[in-house]
C-alpha cells in the first residue's frame, strides 16, 4: 500500500516579513471541525482584505476550524501618508490641554491608536496602505498555510498508521467469523440430532431424518451471515483504498460514513448469530470501528 495524503485537522503555521519599513506577520491555527470555518483577525485599517484572506485559506484547506491572525506595524512613510497632520496636531494639543499641568509631561500618544481616529486618518492614505499590504499578506498567508499543511500531514501519517492497524485487525476477525460460520450449522445439526435422539429413545421411536434436515435448513437460513460478511469485507477494502488515496482530496467525512456502514453489518451479524465465538469477534470488530470513527473525526 502506498502512502496517502491523509492530513490531521490540527496544526499551526506562521510567516513574517518586513517590506519598506512595514512589518507583517501571519499566524494560522487549525482544530477539528466537521466543515471549514475560518475566522480572520486583522488590524482595523486592513479590514478590507478580510474576505480575500478567507478565500485564500479555502483554496488550501478543506476542513477544520481555522484561526488566522494578522499582525501589521506600518512603516514611517505609510504612517505619514495616512495621517492628516493638521487634524492630528489639533487632537494632540487638545489631549495635552485636557490634562492637568502637573501630568502633562507624562502624556504619551500611541500612533497606531491615533490611526484609528476617522478625523485623523486620510482615506487615500489608508487605501494605499491596504494596496501595499494585500500582496504581502496573501504571500505570507500562503507560506503559513504551507507550514500548517506540513504539520497536518505529519500528524496525519501517524493517524494513518493507526488506521491501517485497526483495519488489519478487523480483517483478521472477519476471516475468523467467515471460517466459523459453516461450522455453526454443523454444530447445531449435531446438537439437535443428539437431543432429539435422546428424547425419542425415551418413548421408543426413531428420528425421521427429513424432519431433522428441515429444522437444520430453517436454522441455516435464519442464521446465514454470508452476505453480511461479504459486505463488511467490501467496506474494509474500501477503507484501505481511502487510506491509499493520493489525490489530495479530504477523506475524513467518507471514513465517518464508512464506519456507519461497517457498524450496520456488524450489528446484523451479531443479531443473526447465536454462536459465542462469533459474538465475541463481532464485539471486538465494533470496538475497532469505534476507534476508527474517533480517528476519522481528526482527519481532514
Amino acid at each position: 500500500m502506498t502512502a496517502s495524503t491523509i492530513r490531521s485537522m490540527t496544526g499551526f503555521g506562521s510567516a513574517s516579513r518586513e517590506v519598506e519599513g512595514a512589518r507583517y506577520g501571519v499566524e494560522i491555527r487549525s482544530v477539528n471541525n466537521k466543515f471549514l470555518k475560518t475566522v480572520v483577525r486583522l488590524p482595523e485599517e486592513l479590514a478590507a482584505i478580510e474576505t480575500e484572506l478567507e478565500t485564500a485559506v479555502a483554496k488550501r484547506v478543506r476542513r477544520g476550524s481555522i484561526m488566522v491572525t494578522v499582525r501589521f506595524v506600518p512603516g514611517g512613510e505609510q504612517i505619514a501618508d495616512s495621517i492628516n497632520l493638521e487634524a492630528a496636531r489639533r487632537m494632540i494639543t487638545g489631549l495635552h490641554d485636557a490634562v492637568p499641568g502637573t501630568l502633562q509631561d507624562r502624556v504619551t500618544v500611541d500612533l497606531s491608536t491615533l490611526l484609528l481616529v476617522p478625523a485623523i486618518t486620510e482615506s487615500n492614505g489608508v487605501d494605499r496602505m491596504v494596496e501595499a499590504a494585500r500582496p504581502v499578506l496573501l504571500e505570507l498567508l500562503d507560506e503559513a498555510c504551507g507550514h500548517l499543511l506540513e504539520m497536518r500531514t505529519r500528524e496525519g501519517e501517524a493517524v494513518r498508521s493507526e488506521l491501517v492497524d485497526f483495519g488489519g485487525r478487523m480483517r483478521t476477525l472477519l476471516d475468523e467469523i467467515s471460517n466459523r460460520a459453516p461450522e455453526v450449522v454443523e454444530l447445531y445439526r449435531d446438537r439437535l440430532h443428539q437431543r432429539i435422539e435422546t428424547l425419542l429413545a425415551e418413548v421408543g421411536t426413531h428420528l425421521d431424518e427429513s424432519d431433522l434436515v428441515r429444522e437444520v435448513a430453517i436454522f441455516a437460513e435464519r442464521s446465514d451471515i454470508a452476505e453480511e460478511i461479504l459486505r463488511l469485507g467490501g467496506h474494509i477494502d474500501q477503507f484501505y483504498d481511502l487510506l491509499a488515496t493520493e489525490d489530495g482530496e479530504p477523506v475524513g467525512r467518507t471514513l465517518d460514513f464508512l464506519t456507519q456502514e461497517m457498524l450496520r453489518e456488524a450489528n446484523t451479524i451479531a443479531s443473526k448469530s447465536s454462536d459465542a465465538a462469533i459474538t465475541r469477534a463481532v464485539v471486538d470488530i465494533k470496538g475497532l470501528i469505534d476507534r476508527i470513527k474517533e480517528q476519522a473525526a481528526n482527519v481532514e
